[in-house]
């Protein structure tokens, strides 16, 4: 490819990039793009520079185009999203700005994770969220390997947060990155940051991973490791409890199970909290993110596949000190698919990866049969009432 672009006369390439500039409004800076590309092939560029002298301007562009593609990261799918807290406080303390991630599904059904912005406030006494406007373009970060599957991707400051977004970079997740579970994680010392567990899928296998960042620019990559981490849907606690770290697993693929580590990366003990039963969880249980803490135990969003593998939001509540303890379960759903929202890509389907405290609202994001995401808002002290009653 390289020496067919090299073999085009002056004119006829100066022409093909002039056709060009009907992509350059879909992405922030084509030009910076190609040159990137050209960049990651360069090594490969075989040219005597005694006899042809240095590459064109024009010639490097084009290489990097044909080294490139579009790929439209949504065309398919759009759901189970999480959202927390944004780093940055919306300067009026009655609003409270959040980041909301969601899984995106492409062509080949390979998935991304994508983000976007917006503030959640208080319009005449009921809860009120308004999501900032999308940023028209999607930007990849710069993938820098690590030990292992490790690695670390960062974004140009110059790029929206609704713009960036976390493609496949390392061979476990080659087919896609499902689910991302966000939480903000307190540590002991009152520091925090950003913390997710993820799905990474090669098209054979699944690694459970967890991502790391502090400003949703930087994102560390690392793979988990123990047997109560071998499955999908494991969502870490906000904190350390006891000194340990502890997170929700489903590495059995039936039960809801409380897992944890001294170390935050290998999770080798679990014990089973709640197993299926109900008429709307008999063929399996998982959780709907990380867990959040009240004033009554750590309050827990479940789902339930029952028959006709339709999809129920249910809830636990589970002690503060010692979360394997169970204080309370609802018996019937939270939230089951509406007549309107049981037609999509997976039919029959609400799902979520996270729920965001607002005073007493619990603002629950929620993927509608992987088609679309709504919002649904939750009394909570009604909500904990009921738990233990």
């Amino acid at each position: 490819m390289v020496d067919r672009c090299l073999s085009l006369s002056a004119d006829e390439t100066r022409d093909a990039l002039d056709r060009l500039r009907g992509y350059e409004d879909r992405h922030r800076d084509l030009r910076r793009v190609l040159e990137d590309h050209f960049a990651t092939v360069a090594g490969r560029v075989d040219v005597d520079l005694e006899a042809d002298g240095e590459l064109s301007v024009d010639q490097r562009a084009l290489i990097g185009a044909a080294f490139t593609q579009e790929f439209a990261i949504e065309a398919a799918a759009l759901f189970n999203p999480s959202i927390v807290a944004h780093p940055e406080p919306d300067p009026d303390p009655a609003r409270l700005r959040f980041i909301m991630s969601a899984r995106a599904v492409g062509e080949g059904h390979v998935s991304s994770i994508v983000f976007c912005t917006g503030v959640v406030a208080d319009a005449d006494g009921e809860p009120c969220v308004v999501i900032d406007p999308r940023s028209p373009y999607a930007t990849r970060g710069t993938v820098r390997p690590q030990a292992g599957d490790a690695y670390e991707t960062e974004f140009d400051l110059a790029t929206e947060l609704s713009e960036r977004t976390l493609l496949p970079a390392a061979g476990p997740e080659s087919r896609g990155l499902e689910d991302a579970r966000f939480v903000r994680f307190t540590e002991e010392d009152g520091s925090s940051t950003y913390l997710a567990t993820y799905t990474a899928f090669d098209g054979s296998h699944i690694t459970p991973t967890r991502l790391q960042t502090d400003d949703f620019r930087r994102f560390h990559v690392t793979p988990f490791a123990g047997y109560a981490a071998t499955n999908k849907g494991m969502a870490l606690f906000p904190r350390r409890v006891g000194g340990r770290y502890l997170a929700l697993s489903r590495w059995d693929r039936e039960n809801n199970e409380i897992a944890w580590s001294s170390d935050g990366h290998d999770w080798n003990e679990a014990v089973a909290v709640q197993l299926p039963g109900r008429s709307w969880d008999l063929v399996q249980l998982g959780n709907c993110g990380s867990p959040i803490e009240t004033e009554r135990g750590w309050l827990v969003l479940t789902h339930g596949v029952g028959p006709m593998r339709e999809y129920a939001i249910g809830a636990l509540l589970l002690d503060l000190d010692d979360p394997s303890k169970v204080l309370g379960e609802l018996s019937e759903p939270l939230l089951r698919p509406e007549a309107d929202e049981r037609d999509g890509y997976v039919p029959n389907v609400v799902y979520s990866c996270g729920a965001l405290r607002y005073r007493e609202t619990l603002v629950l994001p929620y993927g509608c049969s992987d088609s679309s995401i709504r919002l649904a808002f939750v009394d909570l002290p009604q909500l904990l009432e009921q738990l233990q009653s």
